[in-house]
């Protein structure tokens, strides 16, 4: 199934899930981790990332009746809900970065990793998110939208109100300006 057939088919199987369970099962078991990974970049917090993708499934699915799948792809609509979740969590909390297990231990970690692979691959991930949040607000959603979201150029314009050629644009601008900040300069 190519992306434009996908995107029909979870279009409509979003208004089909509206009153089947099994339908609205596979709808998020396709997005959870795209919507995982789209909250979690922005906000890099596991526990909060993983409050928030609640609160977003929960919300498409008290929704999903509402859901009009002629004014917009579903994947749209779903990461609309997202954004204005994250926007909610970001009036509504102080948002202290604190440390977390996770970041200092991880327990799926294959025991042949070691511990100074792990730091390093770690460092690396907060400095592409450094980088990351360094971009303008909506390069930073474009970015994620495209990488961890695994949304084409038209979808993540119309969940963001450009146009596909915009989104285009962005992103090539966008990762210019991350490949300029995550060189390092060679050593002598």
């Amino acid at each position: 199934m190519n992306k434009e057939e996908s995107i029909a088919y979870y279009s409509q199987l979003a208004v089909k899930a509206a009153r089947d369970a099994d339908a609205f099962t596979e709808l998020y078991e396709y997005f959870f981790p795209r919507v995982y990974n789209f909250l979690f970049a922005k906000v890099q917090n596991t526990a909060v990332a993983d409050d928030l993708v609640s609160m977003v499934f929960m919300k498409a699915y008290t929704n999903l009746p509402n859901y009009n799948q002629a004014k917009a792809a579903f994947s749209t609509w779903l990461f609309n809900i997202a954004s204005h979740a994250l926007t909610d969590y970001y009036r509504s909390s102080v948002n202290k970065k604190e440390a977390e297990w996770d970041d200092i231990f991880d327990p799926a970690a294959s025991p042949d990793i070691e511990p100074e692979k792990m730091a390093m691959a770690k460092e690396m991930n907060a400095e592409l998110f450094e980088a990351i949040n360094a971009l303008d607000e909506r390069s930073q959603k474009v970015v994620i939208l495209k990488y961890w979201s695994d949304l084409n150029n038209k979808e993540i314009a119309e969940t963001l109100g450009l146009s596909a050629s915009n989104v285009g644009v962005i992103l090539f601008r966008a990762m210019g300006e991350l490949k300029k900040r995550l060189e390092k300069p060679e050593e002598m």
